[in-house]
C-alpha cells in the first residue's frame, strides 16, 4: 500500500513509498530514518500526534521531524 512520508530533516522531502499491510510508526521509522532516536522527532499521521504501535493505513501521511537540531546549544 502507498503511503506519503514526509521527512523534515537537514533539507527534508516527500515521497510516496509503499509499505507491507500491518507495518507500524516505529517499523516505517526504523526503516526511514534508521538508528536515530524517535524520542529526539515529532512523528505525526494524518497531522496528529500517534502512539509508536499505531498500524499505518493506505494513504496515509507520515511526518518525521526533528526535535533536536544537530550541532544547537540545548
Amino acid at each position: 500500500m502507498k503511503i506519503l512520508v514526509i521527512n523534515n530533516d537537514g533539507g527534508g522531502f516527500a515521497d510516496y513509498v509503499d509499505v507491507s499491510e500491518g507495518t507500524t510508526v516505529t517499523e516505517l521509522f526504523k526503516r526511514q530514518i534508521g538508528s536515530a532516536q524517535p524520542s529526539h522527532y515529532l512523528i505525526r499521521v494524518n497531522r496528529q500526534p500517534c502512539p509508536a504501535d499505531q498500524v499505518l493505513q493506505a494513504g496515509d501521511r507520515i511526518s518525521f521531524t526533528p526535535t533536536k537540531i544537530e550541532g544547537a546549544l540545548g
